[in-house]
């Protein structure tokens, strides 16, 4: 069982969360498992599927469902994803900051991207935050990179991987899944936004995509991430295969720091697209 459902088993057991909404189609399988044990335990569950093949009217009326669960309405829908895109145009030029510019670190990118999925409960104060740290980050200097990285995959769960990655010369400056959280479409339809979130369909439109970004951003390798018993493993083999640039497989399990074994790979990563 991977670590990501467990954790989110002990994260709403130990703060008692009433409602908890799990991604049946479009993620990790054993959510079905784990929203049967939430179920069971009294915490109320809402399913959301993402549609396979990508439908219109399928996902339009998954939302439609969770905006009738939350008594609101297409119309205040759209208004809350307009105050939400404001704060996204700004997340577009820290990420543009990041691979045009050299300004933010591997880590900084993956943090501001990450925490977007739902700008830490508290839109306002991120988007504050965000305005004070473009605002220094455009006032320093960094140190050039000597390997521009891609990061593709689940956010990792190794703590000291992107600084391990800067202390070598080498800086992530494309984080894939990170990016998709961010919403960057600005898509005026909310489902058009969603069908354009590549994770939870089928990986054709995230090779596209990662290519895509390959070549605007002169990538020199990826890192494809996976979580140990995770079903995205056999990703990698398609990955490997039509992305156009090198690749390295990088597996975590447990909340840790970089393991040896994972430190000489990467280190022979570097040397061999040297």
């Amino acid at each position: 069982l991977g670590s990501w459902i467990k954790g989110m088993y002990s994260t709403s057991s130990s703060f008692e969360i009433d409602e908890v909404i799990g991604i049946v189609q479009g993620d990790c399988s054993n959510t079905h498992s784990l929203m049967a044990i939430l179920k069971h335990e009294d915490t109320q569950v809402i399913p959301f599927s993402y549609p396979y093949y990508r439908e219109y009217d399928l996902l339009n009326e998954e939302i439609e469902r969770l905006e009738k669960h939350y008594n609101t309405n297409r119309d205040k829908t759209k208004r809350i994803k307009e105050k939400c895109d404001t704060v996204r145009k700004k997340l577009i030029e820290l990420d543009r900051m990041s691979w045009q510019d050299g300004l933010v670190k591997g880590i900084e990118n993956h943090l501001w991207l990450v925490c977007s999925s739902d700008f830490n409960g508290n839109i306002q104060q991120y988007s504050e935050e965000l305005d004070d740290f473009i605002k220094s980050a455009k006032s320093r200097k960094l140190k050039k990179a000597k390997y521009r990285l891609g990061f593709v995959g689940v956010p990792p769960i190794i703590p000291d991987l992107y600084g391990f990655l800067e202390e070598k010369g080498a800086r992530i400056i494309f984080n894939e899944v990170q990016r998709q959280f961010s919403m960057f479409y600005m898509e005026e339809d909310i489902v058009n936004q969603y069908l354009r979130f590549t994770y939870p369909y089928t990986l054709e439109k995230r090779v596209e995509d990662i290519n895509k970004e390959i070549e605007l951003r002169e990538l020199d390798g990826i890192i494809s991430y996976t979580q140990s018993f995770c079903h995205r493993q056999l990703d990698h083999l398609l990955l490997k295969k039509y992305l156009k640039c090198p690749i390295l497989q990088l597996e975590g399990d447990q909340p840790g720091k970089l393991d040896e074994r994972s430190k000489i790979r990467l280190e022979s990563f570097l040397e061999m697209i040297d």
